[in-house]
């Protein structure tokens, strides 16, 4: 059985976690993820969804645990591995494509990590969240990345600190998630959003993805002006020009 399950559906490709049984993010995991968002086909919107009680629960702490009998006790897997795991959530953010996580269940260490990465998340009443490594000994310090720059940091220090299972109510007064819905509701509204929005011109979705992200990390001035080069793209597509000569000559 493939570690995602794959469906193109009205411009919205349905990426499904563990093929709808949940799994770890082992190293073939995290492969079979980015694999498959830098190979969308002719989707324009990716949805990444994980049913079910566990949306993602992070890395696979057995397949570490093998690797401890390696001659350097498993570090040089470890170095493959969060180089994989980081790869791979760079692949979502900088993705040309609207990526939208769903989350049913829990998400979890770096599967928290994961719907962080998205653009927006939806999730449902029993949707709960975790940064768990404080309380195995260690601190979820790759994961608080993506929900750092998602969520803020005393938000992101809270679940880190304290290792607590925080409750869909919290995910979204926290802006983990975007929605917060019923188990029945959720991925009707996620697709209905996902299909109107990949029903929209795409060069001028996919460009200002890209300049948010860039102008995020730019000081003000200066995010204007780059701001100002893409809006004005906006305006000369040719598509854009042909509608406004026709609808204002």
């Amino acid at each position: 059985m493939p570690l995602i399950g794959s469906v193109h559906e009205d411009g919205v490709l349905v990426l499904t976690l563990g093929n709808g049984v949940a799994h770890p993010l082992s190293l073939a995991m995290i492969r079979a993820i980015h694999q498959a968002v830098e190979e969308p086909g002719e989707a324009r919107v990716i949805l990444l969804h994980g049913p079910g009680k566990i949306f993602c629960a992070g890395h696979d702490l057995k397949e570490i645990a093998r690797h401890r009998g390696d001659a350097d006790a498993g570090r040089g897997y470890l170095e493959e591995l969060f180089g994989a795991c980081a790869g791979m959530m760079l692949a979502i953010v900088q993705s040309p494509l609207p990526v939208i996580g769903v989350c049913e269940g829990i998400a979890t260490a770096g599967g928290l990590q994961l719907l962080a990465s998205c653009d927006l998340a939806f999730g449902s009443t029993a949707a709960r969240f975790c940064l768990p490594g404080v309380s195995n000994g260690g601190f979820c310090t790759t994961p608080a990345v993506a929900v750092g720059r998602a969520i803020g940091a005393r938000r992101t220090m809270e679940l880190a600190l304290s290792g607590e299972v925080f409750d869909a109510q919290w995910g979204r007064e926290a802006g983990l998630v975007n929605r917060v819905l019923p188990d029945n509701e959720l991925m009707p509204f996620a697709m209905d959003f996902a299909r109107t929005l990949a029903g929209r011109h795409a060069p001028a979705v996919q460009a200002g993805k890209r300049g948010f992200r860039e102008q995020m990390g730019m000081p003000l001035d200066e995010a204007y002006i780059h701001a100002t080069e893409i809006m004005i793209g906006h305006f000369m597509d040719p598509e854009r020009v042909r509608r406004d000569l026709d609808r204002w000559a």
